[in-house]
């Protein structure tokens, strides 16, 4: 872990009676350490930009928490880094993971979803196409970026700068009234 300094515990002292010097004495110390850290594991310059900032933020609101008897200052703030990257990495990817359930045709939508896809396959997407531009606006767009774009129900709905469950709304809406107008010839070719 290293051994704590006397400077060490000189800067944590000083930190600990509110020396905002102090502060950026040991900022300007460590900063790099905690900033490479939080880079290599977030793999994010921005990223980790904040992390490196909220180490120092929370150091600055707790000093009492650091116990230079199990360590020196700089291996405190290497495993805060750490910690605080690895959580930021973990948030993402759960993140991610929720965006992309979403983004999943569910079991309601599915099979619309299908008859849409295999009609734009058979008729070479120009039947699809025309009747997709005889949707209202709103869902003519959410139709466009969901299944021609690829986007997910989240990646729409910030495309359009509405709520999610309003884009899952007019896709699924879009979708039976694309339904409704294929013909039953076409029904039958991608059956």
């Amino acid at each position: 872990m290293g051994i704590a300094s006397d400077r060490d515990a000189l800067l944590l002292a000083r930190v600990r009676a509110g020396d905002d010097a102090a502060l950026a004495a040991v900022y300007d110390e460590h900063a790099g350490l905690v900033y490479g850290l939080a880079r290599r594991v977030t793999r994010d310059e921005e990223l980790a930009r904040d992390i490196t900032q909220e180490v120092f933020a929370y150091f600055w609101e707790k000093p009492d928490r650091v116990d230079l008897a199990r360590g020196a200052l700089r291996s405190y703030l290497a495993l805060l880094a750490h910690r605080r990257a690895v959580d930021e990495v973990r948030r993402s990817e759960a993140r991610s993971r929720a965006e992309s359930a979403s983004g999943a045709p569910d079991e309601e939508e599915g099979p619309e979803a299908r008859v849409v896809a295999e009609a734009a396959r058979s008729w070479g997407g120009q039947r699809v196409s025309e009747l997709v531009g005889t949707l209202p606006a709103e869902q003519r767009e959410a139709v466009q970026l969901a299944y021609y774009e690829g986007l997910t129900y989240v990646q729409v709905a910030r495309a359009l700068g509405i709520p999610e469950g309003t884009a899952k709304y007019r896709l699924r809406a879009a979708l039976a009234r694309l339904r409704t107008h294929l013909t039953d010839e076409a029904r039958e070719a991608i059956s």
